[in-house]
């Protein structure tokens, strides 16, 4: 998020001085690392969490037309800098990977039919192919079919023109051509302390991370891109807007093999059907990954629970993030998540038989022998007060932001990387109003279907694809 928006103020205005200051050693440490997240170029193309089934039967699409147009917006903007030579070979970091989704049971598969019946018929889906032939399925996917068993009915979808992208790569690409043309970085220094200045902008207090030197800086524009510490220093800065909202963290782990010959019999990103309970991002998926020009396979993921807002972070995060005016929001989405809290205690708990037993769901011969378990990244989900007033946890993003557009921060977590173009247009949208239509030129130059709806444009739609699938490389 902090590259795209230093990316997007840097091609705006040339002339602005940006500085990035991070806790560690080296950027992409956290979420953006490729190994703390399953690089899923969201689009909705496979995730079900997207596309709920109503009271009535019908299956809900909107959400899945709003991300998939969202993801747009990152491919074209992604386009524009590898054409200008701001990132590099496409190839370091996104790669053509189908998208398939892949269900059991008959229930199941009636929703599954009913829900590419339902995408199918839009531009966007077009592309879309579904089948309940295991022949067929075991072309897409060769894992998924040996071994299981033939009374019990199954289904897939599948678009080729998924992708599997290496946000870590891709952030470190930004801010090395960030860097290259004029912008600061800080590595191991942190941001301890924001306030206010009399005179406009912020006062920011950092602090050595080796030797302890602090230091004083100023600006007239703050973005809080830390992932889950955004809280904390949102809340340090006192803006009032950030008044009521608590973070509830939760960690996630893969089962992740490199071995050869089973990498070479699957290339896609398989996603299923998430558990009683689960939050969205706990949705099961065997992904190929592609990381440093070397494929792998993941498998997962199974929640944790660890009061850490980061995984480099404190098991003090959370409750230094404790105030008065969250303390309600906290205990109400407590009580009113228990479904939640029940399923992160059986997550927790699983053994490593039962998460194998989960990966054979999907890859019926799978040898546990073959597979280990890494530790991915920490999410923080939203914990605020609805509209109605009552306490509601959030598994989307959210930007928070101070009224005068001084200063502003992301919490929440899934899409996340994947829709950070859109999410940092929206930024400079609320905080920049004053300079919006001076910079929609060059921001429709860099973006073509900025400010525009692609989505009942077939014509529109298809060059979109066309023209980014060429420049990325990418499958149709």
């Amino acid at each position: 998020m902090s590259a795209t928006l230093g990316t997007l103020l840097q091609q705006l205005e040339p002339d602005w001085s940006i500085a990035i200051y991070e806790r560690l050693g080296d950027i992409a440490q956290e979420s953006s690392n490729p190994w703390n997240n399953a690089g899923t170029g969201h689009a909705a193309f496979c995730e079900l969490n997207y596309t709920p089934e109503q009271a009535d039967g019908s299956i809900a699409i909107a959400n899945a037309i709003k991300i998939n147009e969202q993801f747009l917006l990152s491919r074209q903007l992604w386009s524009f800098l590898v054409r200008e030579g701001v990132l590099p070979e496409p190839s370091d970091f996104i790669n053509p990977v189908p998208h398939m989704t892949f269900v059991w049971g008959e229930s199941n598969v009636e929703y599954l039919r009913k829900r590419f019946e339902a995408l199918s018929a839009h531009p966007l889906f077009a592309s879309m192919e579904y089948s309940e032939d295991p022949e067929v399925i075991r072309g897409w996917a060769p894992l998924l079919i040996p071994g299981r068993a033939k009374s019990v009915p199954i289904a897939a979808t599948r678009i080729a023109g998924g992708t599997d992208v290496d946000f870590g790569a891709q952030t470190r690409d930004l801010v090395g051509s960030l860097v290259a043309r004029g912008a600061s970085l800080h590595l191991d220094e942190s941001v301890v302390g924001l306030k206010r200045r009399r005179a406009g902008g912020w006062e920011l207090r950092t602090r050595r991370e080796v030797g302890g030197t602090r230091d004083v800086v100023t600006a007239d524009f703050v973005f809080v891109g830390a992932g889950g510490a955004a809280l904390t220093l949102l809340q340090r800065s006192g803006i009032p807007e950030i008044r009521g909202y608590g973070g509830f963290p939760i960690s996630g782990q893969f089962l992740r093999t490199d071995d050869p010959a089973i990498v070479a019999k699957h290339s896609a990103k398989v996603y299923g059907k998430a558990s009683v309970g689960a939050p969205p991002m706990s949705v099961p998926h065997l992904d190929t990954r592609v990381v440093d020009g070397q494929a792998s396979l993941l498998f997962g993921p199974y929640a944790g629970f660890s009061t850490k807002f980061l995984k480099t972070g404190s098991l003090f995060d959370l409750f230094g993030s404790l105030r008065w005016h969250n303390l309600g929001t906290m205990i109400g989405v407590g009580l009113t998540n228990l479904s939640l809290v029940k399923y992160l205690v059986t997550e927790v708990l699983a053994t490593r038989a039962k998460r194998i037993a989960s990966l054979r769901e999907f890859f019926p011969k799978a040898d546990g022998a073959d597979w280990r378990l890494i530790t991915a990244g920490q999410r923080v989900q939203i914990m605020k007060r609805g509209a109605d007033g009552k306490p509601t946890l959030q598994f989307g993003t959210e930007v928070v932001a101070a009224e005068d557009g001084s200063i502003a921060g992301l919490l929440g977590a899934s899409p996340g990387a994947s829709t950070a173009v859109p999410i940092m247009l929206g930024l400079l949208e609320r905080c920049f109003p004053e300079r919006i239509a001076a910079w929609a030129p060059q921001l429709t130059a860099m973006i073509p279907s900025y400010g525009t709806t692609l989505a009942d444009d077939p014509a529109r739609i298809d060059a979109t694809i066309a023209a980014t699938t060429e420049t990325l490389r990418l499958a149709r």
